[in-house]
Formats: structure tokens, C-alpha cells, sequence
């Protein structure tokens, strides 16, 4: 298994919201995870650390030999003690009230890959040298495409593209979207929308399926998304399941 992560805070911001991280604990099972923090006052960035913080933290003491079931209501349950630690911290320190964060990640064990999803913060896997993304982002044109009232190439370019409608922080209820991946796959991507927003899928496959490390790789997409404008924060985090290994 190799695995890498990396955040940037772009061309234009002049500092970084997005926290990241890839975890392995003692039963060798890994965690992913990416959080884009939003707020001012340097809030976006408490947000994000917050919920990357409790994962990193409470991944390593709690996570063991879970089964499938039990390790879906470990996702829900981080996610919403994450949610209560944010209003928590908005309720003592007012100046930071409306801050957030969306929340993307991936649990890989023996047995099986989960991915959580809230809000817009993408969730990918590479199959048969294909990249699919297995999230769903929950913005605004999202929705208005389900609904049929938008095309796919009208919500690249809408005014309104970025406008999230579920995220952490936002509510006191959280739902959080529990993907339930095979075991097959051979690499898995997050990224936050820094990434997404500058570069397509196809782009993104090309970079991954050519030569280089895992690090440069990562690097690469990086450099990719800087050089197209680069307008917002960018993280990834990518892990690679190396020939013969049994997960």
C-alpha cells in the first residue's frame, strides 16, 4: 500500500481552509479524509481541523476489527459528533458564527472500502484503469440536474455553482451520504472542489494512469490545478493497493 497527501492553498487565496490526512492503525486498516472549511475569521480553517482532528484521534483508538455495519454507524457517529463539536466551538467564540466545513472520506479494511460524503468534497476509485467518482456533490446545480432543470454543461458555468446545500455546521442535523464500495478497485482519490473545479475527471484519470509516484502524482495534479487558475484551496489524498496485496 502507498499512499500520499497534499494541500495547497492555490493562486488566489491568501491562506488555506482545507485540512487532510491518511491514517493507518494498528489492524492496518487506513483512513482517508478531506475537509474544506468555509467561515470568516479564520473559521473555515478551525472547522476543518476540528473534523480532521476528531477522525485522526478517534480512528486510532476506536476503530477495531469493526464489521461493515458497525464501522457505517462509526461514519455516522464520528460525523455527527464532529457536526456538535463545531456549534459547540461557534457558541463560544461568536466572531467564527457561520463557519463550516464539507467532509469527504474513505475507510479501507480487509474486508471492505466505505466512503461518507457531505457536501461537495469528492470522493474517487481507479477500476480497470478507470476513474469513477463514487460521491455525490451536494451544491445547488446538483440538484437542479436531478431535478432535470439544469444540463451538466450549464452547472459547470452557473453563477450559483459553488452554493453548497448540506454541510458540516450547517444545521444541527447532518445526514451524511454512506457509500458502499467493491473491493476490486486498485486506487482511491479525494479531493476537495480546489481540485474538481479546475480539472475534469478525464484529466484527473490521465494524471493518475501516467508515469511517476504516488507523490508525484499527487503533486502533479496539484501543479495542474494552479496552473488553470488555481482559485481556491486544493487537497488530495491518494492511496494505491500494490499487486498481490489482499486489500
Amino acid at each position: 500500500m502507498k499512499s500520499f497527501y497534499l494541500t495547497d492553498s492555490g493562486k488566489v487565496r491568501d491562506h488555506n481552509e482545507d485540512s487532510v490526512i491518511i491514517v493507518k492503525n494498528a489492524n492496518n486498516d487506513y483512513l482517508m479524509a478531506i475537509a474544506d472549511g468555509m467561515g470568516g475569521h479564520s473559521a473555515g480553517e478551525v472547522a476543518s481541523s476540528i473534523a480532521i482532528n476528531y477522525l485522526d484521534k478517534h480512528f486510532n483508538e476506536t476503530f477495531k476489527e469493526m464489521s461493515k455495519v458497525e464501522a457505517v454507524n462509526w461514519i455516522r457517529d464520528a460525523v455527527d459528533e464532529i457536526n456538535t463539536s463545531i456549534f459547540q466551538y461557534e457558541k463560544n467564540h461568536p466572531e467564527s458564527k457561520g463557519m463550516g466545513t464539507t467532509l469527504v472520506m474513505a475507510i479501507l479494511t480487509k474486508e471492505y472500502l466505505l466512503f461518507g460524503n457531505v457536501g461537495d468534497s469528492s470522493g474517487f476509485v481507479m477500476k480497470d484503469d478507470k476513474l469513477h467518482k463514487v460521491t455525490y456533490d451536494h451544491t445547488l446545480v446538483n440538484l437542479l440536474v436531478s431535478a432535470g432543470e439544469l444540463t451538466k454543461e450549464e452547472a459547470s458555468v452557473h453563477p450559483k455553482k459553488n452554493v453548497l446545500m448540506k454541510a458540516l455546521g450547517a444545521s444541527l442535523e447532518i445526514d451524511v451520504d454512506i457509500f458502499d464500495c467493491d473491493m476490486d478497485v486498485t486506487e482511491i482519490l479525494l479531493s476537495s472542489d480546489g481540485l474538481t473545479g479546475m480539472l475534469d475527471k478525464e484529466s484527473i484519470e490521465k494524471v493518475l494512469l501516467g508515469e511517476g509516484s504516488v507523490e508525484e502524482k499527487v503533486s502533479k495534479l496539484i501543479q495542474k490545478a494552479n496552473n488553470r487558475g488555481g482559485t481556491d484551496n486544493i487537497s488530495v489524498a491518494y492511496l494505491v493497493r500494490e499487486e498481490g496485496e489482499d486489500k
